[in-house]
């Protein structure tokens, strides 16, 4: 039922019944017109006729030399006008007849009590010795247009024209209408049928056209044709809005995204500047108490011996120095784990970097008696900020110093570096204990410590590994740790040049 109410409401159904109810209505006036103008017509075309026949005849007998056989005249003019024409004298005698019973009806017409009651309602045209009336021969039951003159000699014209043929010409004219309005009704519909396809469907495809904007999707486009008509006009109209639509709401999607990335970077921020606060807060409690109460020895002369107070002084130095590399140090990983350092990456040999950072704690290294084992065959070109990788490196390798110990008799470090498919992994090694299971995810997190006691000289900020993720999270590298039988060792990717 659906589908039928939306084919009822559809463009072709209403062109169609529309084109139809045109029809209809043309043939119905077609048929009123007929019935009321036909007949009158047909009674006033007559009527000229018959006047124009008793003036002939009026003048033939006016004027007795004309040359007319009035006889064959009038025979003639019968047969063509469908008339009955009679002349009688004074004394009753017929001079002409067409029909023979012509007299006769008219004996009954002229004793007819309507016709003498109301002589004026049947009166068509009057002149002089002429009338023309319509009258009924109630004996045959037709109807007939009735010439009654007295000519110029006295005798007596009588002319009759059956209006029976002109109300069966009306009916079959009608008829014929009705037909006719039938057959272009049927002929419409097979016409309506093409030319509405012809001018429904463009109209249509722009329907489906527009629902789809309206779901703002602007895939579909009408197709422009050669004609110059109001439909291809308004395809085009469709499809340069359909553009600029398409445009102007990709520019309001654009400016979108950009204002949620101004809000998400304006929350990185605010939540980077709550956890900077939180973190510097949290760690810098132990220097400044260490610093105060240094300080305040100092000022209340505690030690008055010169080397107690220098001993004070060079104990605030280290902690302030200590806190200044811990707020420069937050304020770094604040950076990398918000994304707000640019890298500048390029080409370096990284086997040169490792070797620079091992020289650089030498000193370390012979302090704690450890052997480093890192025996590169060739360069090893890759491209990144040599900065933050020097920063990896530094960092794996001075958790190795702090934490390797004798292990069979050996205090070791090993690096060794394995070529992948487009990276380079770093491996640094270092024997030693074990870290447990259970803490060699926790390790990466900022300000957390293997050594509970958090040895101040020894244990380090605590946000070295926490360096290290951000700067692997921000190349999208990976980087990890593993417990090996005889110690630990730790890895980090770098992408190959």
């Amino acid at each position: 039922m659906r589908i039928i109410r939306e084919k009822f409401k559809s463009v072709r159904f209403r062109l169609f019944a529309v084109l139809c109810a045109v029809v209809i209505f043309l043939v119905l006036c077609l048929i009123l017109v007929n019935s009321a103008v036909l007949k009158n017509f047909y009674v006033y075309s007559k009527t000229n006729t018959v006047k124009d026949l008793y003036d002939k005849i009026n003048n033939y007998y006016a004027d007795p030399n004309l040359n007319i056989n009035l006889e064959n005249e009038l025979s003639k003019s019968a047969f063509i006008n469908n008339f009955d024409i009679l002349i009688k004298t004074d004394t009753d005698l017929i001079l002409f007849s067409t029909d023979r019973d012509f007299l006769a009806s008219l004996d009954r017409i002229q004793s007819d009590e309507q016709l003498i009651k109301e002589p004026e309602k049947n009166i068509i045209y009057q002149e002089n010795d002429m009338r023309i009336s319509k009258v009924e021969d109630n004996f045959s039951n037709l109807n007939y247009i009735l010439l009654t003159a007295n000519l110029v000699n006295g005798y007596t014209l009588y002319i009759r024209i059956p209006i029976a043929p002109i109300e069966e010409s009306v009916e079959i004219s009608n008829n014929v209408l009705l037909l006719i309005g039938i057959l272009t009704i049927i002929i419409a519909a097979l016409v309506v049928s093409v030319i509405s396809r012809k001018f429904t469907d463009p109209i249509l495809e722009l329907n489906d056209i527009t629902k789809k904007v309206t779901q703002l999707d602007f895939s579909k486009k009408y197709r422009i044709n050669d004609s110059s008509d109001e439909i291809n006009e308004l395809g085009k109209n469709i499809n340069t809005m359909s553009d600029r639509l398409e445009g102007t709401i990709k520019q309001l999607r654009d400016n979108n995204k950009e204002l949620e990335r101004d809000i998400e970077e304006k929350s990185k921020i605010d939540e980077m500047r709550k956890q900077f606060i939180s973190d510097v807060s949290h760690e810098l409690k132990t220097p400044i108490a260490l610093i105060q109460g240094y300080a305040e020895g100092l000022v209340e002369n505690v030690n008055k011996d010169e080397e107690s107070r220098k001993f004070y002084a060079e104990v605030i130095l280290d902690e302030s120095n200590k806190m200044d590399a811990l707020v420069k140090q937050l304020l770094e990983l604040m950076k990398l784990e918000y994304g707000k350092r640019q890298f500048d990456d390029k080409e370096f040999d990284l086997v040169e970097l490792i070797n620079g950072v091992i020289q650089n704690c030498h000193v370390m290294l012979e302090d704690k008696k450890i052997d480093v084992v890192f025996k590169p065959k060739e360069p090893i070109y890759v491209k990144a900020d040599s900065f933050y990788i020097e920063q990896i490196v530094t960092n794996y390798f001075t958790n190795a110093i702090k934490h390797a110990d004798n292990v069979d008799g050996k205090k070791q470090i090993k690096i060794r570096i394995k070529l992948q498919k487009e990276k380079a992994r770093v491996y640094v090694f270092n024997t030693g204990e074990q870290i447990e299971e259970n803490e060699l995810d926790r390790i990466w997190g900022r300000f957390y410590k293997v050594d509970s006691s958090r040895n101040r000289e020894n244990g380090g900020s605590g946000i070295g590994l926490s360096l290290v993720k951000a700067i692997q999270n921000n190349y999208k590298n990976a980087y990890g740790v593993e417990n090996k039988p005889n110690g630990v060792e730790f890895y980090f990717d770098v992408n190959l040049n």
